[in-house]
């Protein structure tokens, strides 16, 4: 007899548990419909990932638990379907020194208009972005059902990442592992999960399904690419990423290590980091405004290449229609960057629109003139010109609704090569996890692909290839302050996103003076990010939840 198995990857929403119970109901039915009798779902699918303090509330779960009783009564006449759900469980009144009952990060069975298992996960990660340890209790017991004579054993998320999960539910007699994720992205993450899981399978000896949640959630990413894996660790199966989906396997007795065979109907292929990382950024503007109801979306199109590559991905996000695009040109722009930023949003098909920032730029000096009176011009000008775009930029959103995209990548957060009220003054940080060098490798890969058969690149050349510049005073260049790009990403990445020592750079060849110049900055710059807009996470190691430093701090390496 053969079994199919589905795996629903869908992007649900945090706190919606209504319409996260419909989306489960409704692919409930079209996987029955199609001849499955197991669908599973992601983790926390009734109330969204990760809905953080909200868990704390009892309202939240008394929610939760209505949803889930939705669910079971809405898919009662589904004979034989097996439905996993995602769901937390418990609560009560929190005091201060007591909790009264227990939380728990459950995956139930529901058939029939019953729920006929139940499994706590017993793994609860603690670090990076997670803190499953604030909100659940570890469950301690396997789990294994049976459909259609195949037992199948569940484990949520970081539960197979460990050995003993797996080997409980092995030892209860699964012979197939169902696993419920939410697993955040970042690049390259895809094939860490699959080694991952591969070895969990050797170790064990039992096929593994691994259903993935898909959608952005604030500054965190699910990209799906849920995939099956056979007893010989080798993937059978794999949904594309980035999107929901339906993807169903079957599961035959036959002779082997733990009596199944398995088949899929589709191995979606790999993609290049250029790929996932520009279709990740996508997502989580479409989800980040789609989610919060914006209507569209503002920045400020400088002619450079960080807000360049905004304006495209937010483009492919949203579409050209609810993309504003405004060039604020000061007494320093060049006019190289004023017909590049014409040209490029000409070619994107959005609103522009040009406002000189000249004369209220000659209007702040005046007003502070007695106050600056004997004292040389420095950042305190350059920082003014930065200021009043972005006032101008949240007067435009205040009075449209649309959101302000901000444009600053990676490499200047980390430094602190930005404005405070400035360039930072926005709601949503497209690239604050994107290194300089991959902005101009993102550039050139999008202008290697046109969805749209335009037949032209949206991101003029020149902009790719011209020497990056605030365009703050005369002749400025990047350069002028910061290392080059390559040897600034580099000691950022290994500083701030592996923890690396300053005498290991030096001892690889780094500069001991671009070392510590780099690392002070990033220590100096604490202050600016706590007050900078979420952005997108798309490394292991972003600044927000992954990077908790003090700003009050005498600590020196």
């Amino acid at each position: 007899m053969t079994l199919q198995i589905c795996i629903a990857q869908l992007n649900f929403v945090v706190g919606d548990m209504a319409g996260n119970a419909r989306k489960i109901i409704d692919s409930a039915r079209k996987a029955y419909e199609q001849g499955a009798r197991v669908l599973v779902t992601p983790e926390l699918a009734i109330c969204g990932y990760a809905a953080e303090d909200l868990l704390l509330r009892p309202a939240f779960i008394d929610a939760c638990d209505d949803a889930l009783k939705t669910v079971v009564l809405e898919l009662a006449g589904l004979k034989g379907m097996h439905v996993v759900v995602g769901h937390p469980e418990g609560g009560g009144i929190q005091s201060r020194s007591v909790s009264v009952t227990q939380r728990f990060n459950r995956a139930s069975v529901v058939c029939e208009g019953q729920v006929i298992a139940t499994y706590a996960k017993q793994e609860l990660p603690n670090y990076q972005v997670f803190d499953e340890r604030r909100y659940f209790t570890p469950g301690h017991e396997a789990c294994v059902f049976e459909v259609a004579g195949v037992k199948l054993g569940l484990l949520i998320c970081e539960d197979a990442w460990f050995e003993s999960p797996a080997q409980k539910a092995r030892h209860a007699g699964a012979q197939m592992l169902l696993v419920l994720n939410a697993s955040p992205f970042h690049v390259g993450k895809g094939l860490e999960r699959e080694v991952q899981m591969a070895q969990r399978v050797k170790e064990s000896g039992l096929p593994l399904v691994y259903a993935h949640l898909v959608g952005g959630q604030d500054e965190v990413i699910f990209e799906g690419r849920s995939f099956t894996l056979n007893d010989q660790g080798q993937v059978v199966a794999r949904a594309p990423a980035f999107q929901e989906c339906l993807q169903t396997i079957e599961v035959q007795a036959e002779k082997g290590q733990s009596g199944l065979s398995i088949r899929g109907q589709q191995i979606s292929p790999e993609s290049s980091w250029q790929e996932d990382l520009w279709h990740a950024l996508v997502l989580g503007i479409k989800d980040y405004l789609g989610k919060n109801g914006f209507p569209g979306a503002i920045l400020g199109l400088s002619g450079g290449i960080d807000s360049a590559l905004v304006l495209a991905l937010a483009v492919d996000a949203i579409g050209a229609d609810k993309i504003h695009a405004v060039m604020m040109p000061s007494p320093y722009t060049a006019d190289i960057s004023w017909l590049d930023a014409r040209e490029m949003a000409q070619r994107m098909s959005v609103r522009y629109d040009e406002i000189s920032i000249a004369p209220l730029f000659e209007g702040f000096k005046a007003s502070l003139a007695e106050q600056f009176k004997g004292l040389a011009e420095d950042t305190t000008e350059e920082n003014i010109q930065a200021r009043v775009r972005g006032t101008l930029l949240m007067a435009m959103s205040n009075k449209t609704g649309s959101i302000v995209l901000t444009t600053g990548n990676k490499s200047e957060m980390a430094t602190g090569y930005c404005t405070l009220y400035g360039d930072m003054a926005g709601g949503f940080a497209v690239i604050k996890d994107v290194v300089k060098t991959q902005v101009f490798k993102l550039a050139e890969w999008r202008n290697q692909h046109d969805p749209y058969g335009t037949g032209q690149n949206p991101i003029p050349e020149r902009i790719i290839t011209r020497p990056p510049s605030a365009e703050l005073r005369a002749d400025q260049k990047d350069q002028d302050s910061l290392p080059p790009y390559e040897v600034l990403d580099a000691i950022v990445q290994r500083y701030m996103e592996n923890d690396e020592g300053i005498n290991a750079l030096v001892a690889d060849g780094f500069d001991r003076a671009d070392v510590e110049k780099v690392t002070r900055l990033i220590k100096l710059n604490e202050y600016k990010r706590r007050q900078s807009p979420v952005g997108i996470r798309v490394t292991h190691r972003s600044f927000g939840k992954d990077w908790r430093y003090p700003i009050t701090n005498r600590f020196r390496a």
